[in-house]
């Protein structure tokens, strides 16, 4: 089964200035998240999970068919 991944546009702005490294990470974490299905949170509400790195994070919501990264951070 696949599953969908939405960046919200801000997440995008911010992957786009990310260092390459800081980029894979934050890729990396995303994709951990997107296969562990059973941290996710309830999907279709307003709660969020989030998700930790060795130098990132990230923040998501849930649906049925997937995530919604609503916040990435990177400590350079």
């Amino acid at each position: 089964m696949s599953y969908r991944v939405e960046l919200w546009l801000r997440v995008e702005e911010t992957l786009a200035g990310l260092p390459e490294e800081g980029c894979r990470e934050v890729m990396e974490l995303i994709a951990a998240a997107l296969v562990a299905r059973e941290a996710w949170p309830a999907p279709g509400g307003w709660e969020i999970a989030e998700r930790f790195g060795p130098r990132s994070w990230i923040a998501f919501s849930a649906a049925l068919d997937g995530i919604d990264i609503v916040g990435v951070g990177w400590v350079g």
